[in-house]
């Protein structure tokens, strides 16, 4: 039987919702590896609306379980219907809006609050013994949920500072690095949280998938 693995976005485009590039070389990875996938995000309105050409917030309101849509191509559920036991790992890709949307960790730093469905997501999957994953920006939601767990979000300075002032180890990486905490089961990369090309974050994407299914 397949391994399945639930996909949490945070919306679609980098400056407001979820990295574009990090959720497809995620989703390809599950894919190429012979496990599947399936989509969740949650049914909230987005903290803000960036236009990606520009950069500049704009006045309009959206939701980020439609907004995910776009990248799942419809085929995605509110992240309320997330049973984490039923599938074998989690992972969430990187983007602002998982700084924005799922936490407040944009807003806050280490005082941030988490997204109460995205916590309970994470902490019955580490009760349950499930693997979880998180790309980029996303290990802030680990360093918060999970008390001294081990992540890497590259080398950024400020970054690392403020996971370590949640409790979190954090240990520098580089491009298609991953850090694997085997106490939680937890696995994280950098990628665009450094001045990475597409491959690279192709290759983030990989070696997070292998390790997720490895830890299965």
């Amino acid at each position: 039987m397949k391994k399945k693995i639930a996909v949490v976005l945070a919306g679609c485009g980098v400056y407001d919702g979820a990295e574009i590039h990090e959720a497809v070389f995620t989703l390809l990875a599950i894919a190429r590896h012979g496990a599947v996938s399936q989509c969740f995000a949650p049914d909230i309105k987005q903290h803000h609306v960036v236009n990606h050409l520009t950069g500049e917030v704009v006045p309009e309101t959206r939701n980020v379980l439609v907004e995910a849509a776009r990248i799942a191509r419809g085929k995605i559920k509110p992240l309320s219907q997330l049973d984490a036991v039923a599938f074998d790992a989690v992972i969430f890709p990187g983007g602002f809006g998982v700084a924005k949307n799922l936490c407040t960790f944009a807003f806050d730093g280490a005082d941030c609050q988490v997204n109460p469905e995205v916590e309970q997501t994470i902490r019955t999957a580490v009760k349950a013994g499930k693997p979880v994953g998180a790309l980029c920006i996303s290990p802030v939601l680990l360093a918060k949920v999970l008390e001294g767990v081990e992540v890497t979000i590259g080398n950024d300075a400020g970054t690392a500072a403020a996971l370590r002032q949640m409790g979190a180890r954090h240990t520098e990486t580089s491009h298609g690095e991953v850090v694997i905490d085997r106490k939680f089961k937890a696995v994280t990369t950098p990628c665009y949280m450094l001045d990475a090309s597409i491959d690279q974050i192709a290759d983030g994407a990989d070696a997070v998938v292998r390790a997720l299914l490895d830890l299965m």
